[in-house]
């Protein structure tokens, strides 16, 4: 026999059924719509899976937040779930690759279940997208941040929800509880008109938040306990508050005075907008940490011109001797792109020599990957897949040299390093002000605490053990 309270919930829903029956016959629209939504959106569990950089985690954190609002529960992506979120990434063949497989996963999972796919590589391919098999929705740029009002309304059974790139609004976002640290979105799209780059044509022009926006979300993320923000866009150098103008500089000077947040990083930013203000405005902060991710792409100003990147290796070099200089504490991270078209084994040399020459401290590798629509795909000298895998190998092993380099210099030091809150095996991991991945033995009273610790040794994953003092 079905209690009382089931009774009294099937007439509730049965009566506001009604009600919406009735007003959508007239044509009208109400926040009943709303409310039906909500009821029927109860006990409901979501999972989300993010591909790609730190701009679509935060992204899909402010989208996981959006439908927890209207009654549903986020859980974990490998556990059966009534709807899953596929948050994707087009910078590499692989990802769109991967997308596919995560799609076939959620499916696998729960039969049953509806499937929205939306990010970058949604943008590009809806169509592709769209025909694969267990895919119920795809959603471009904009309409990702619409998911409740698309699930709510009579034109969720289309299939492809988009719009021009052209037409991209600028939203606001930031994670939350899903790591120690947040991932702040300030500025989205770019304009730089890099040769092998889809990125303008997933996300569209250059635009930025407010800083009265970014303080505001920073204000909140404080709120939650997170210590750590890490600023993150697609292209950061390139902030201005989109009501008054003001720069990077101004933003960051802004932030330094939120009351809550101990550290803040700097994802990655250009080298040709990195400014003597910048460095030295890190080099006496209380928060912005000595961390900078500087893209290189390349050491041969021959594949830097064919890429067309804004700097020769003659203006990289002086911005990374800059900032070593000023801050000698400095960790300071690179992208590579190996196998770009015409990239010989003399123009990879000069790659390999010239970060050789720098203070880095570890490197990002990526297999160059030809997409379409981009400028570099029509391009004579291609590389071969199996030379740019070796390329990219002799790169890795040459950022792990670098990077136990960097770490060996801290070896016996004290330092302070913000934990996760996870217990990994018996050790709490995390991270010191200079980015040096460092463990310590597991207790309840470190975790997601920042602390002053002494680094002993290496462990067999290079992480660096330590104790606390």
């Amino acid at each position: 026999m079905l209690s009382k309270i089931r009774v009294i919930t099937l007439c509730v829903f049965s009566y506001y059924t009604f009600l919406k029956r009735t007003i959508a016959n007239k044509g009208y629209k109400s926040e009943i719509d709303k409310m039906i939504f909500y009821f029927c959106s109860m006990n409901k569990k979501i999972a989300f899976y993010t591909l790609g950089c730190k701009l679509n985690f935060s992204e899909t954190s402010t989208i996981g937040r959006q439908l927890s609002v209207v009654g549903f529960e986020k859980i974990d992506f490998n556990k059966k779930a009534d709807l899953y979120v596929i948050n994707t990434c087009s910078v590499t063949e692989n990802a769109n690759r991967k997308c596919r497989r995560i799609i076939r996963k959620a499916k696998k999972i729960a039969p049953n279940s509806k499937v929205i796919v939306t990010g970058c590589y949604a943008q590009l391919k809806p169509e592709a997208i769209a025909e694969m098999e267990g895919v119920d929705m795809v959603l471009g740029a904009n309409e990702k941040f619409n998911i409740p009002k698309l699930l709510s309304s009579n034109i969720k059974e289309e299939k492809i929800h988009g719009c021009e790139i052209e037409n991209l609004d600028y939203h606001g976002s930031f994670s939350l509880n899903d790591r120690t640290r947040s991932f702040l979105k300030i500025q989205d799209g770019c304009d730089y008109p890099c040769t092998y780059c889809t990125i303008p044509l997933a996300r569209g022009k250059s635009r930025c938040d407010s800083i009265e926006n970014i303080i505001k979300n920073a204000k909140e993320i404080a709120k939650n306990g997170i210590k750590e923000i890490v600023l993150t866009g697609v292209n950061i150098g390139e902030f201005e508050d989109k009501n008054d103008g003001r720069n990077f500089a101004s933003l960051i000077n802004e932030l330094e005075k939120v009351e809550g947040i101990e550290r803040y990083r700097i994802s990655s930013i250009e080298p040709n907008l990195i400014t003597i203000e910048i460095i030295s405005f890190v080099k006496q902060s209380e928060k912005f940490m000595p961390h900078f991710h500087i893209p290189m792409q390349s050491g041969s100003d021959a594949i830097l011109g064919k890429m067309k990147r804004r700097y020769n290796t003659k203006l990289y070099r002086e911005k990374i001797n800059a900032i070593a200089k000023s801050i000698p504490n400095v960790c300071i991270g690179a992208d590579v792109i190996v196998g770009f078209p015409e990239e010989t084994e003399e123009e990879f040399d000069k790659t390999l020599h010239f970060i050789k020459d720098l203070p880095i401290s570890y490197l990002h590798v990526f297999n160059y990957s030809e997409r379409e629509n981009t400028e570099a795909i029509h391009f004579s000298g291609v590389v071969s897949k199996q030379k740019r895998a070796e390329r990219s190998k002799q790169l890795r092993i040459l950022s792990e040299k670098l990077q136990r380099k960097f770490y060996q210099n801290y070896l016996d030091t004290e330092q302070t390093a913000l934990f996760e809150k996870e217990d990994r095996e018996g050790f709490l991991y995390g991270f010191t002000d200079n980015y040096i991945r460092v463990k310590i033995p597991f207790s309840k009273e470190f975790l997601q605490q920042k602390l002053k610790i002494k680094l002993l040794s290496f462990d067999e994953n290079a992480n660096i053990l330590s104790k606390v003092i």
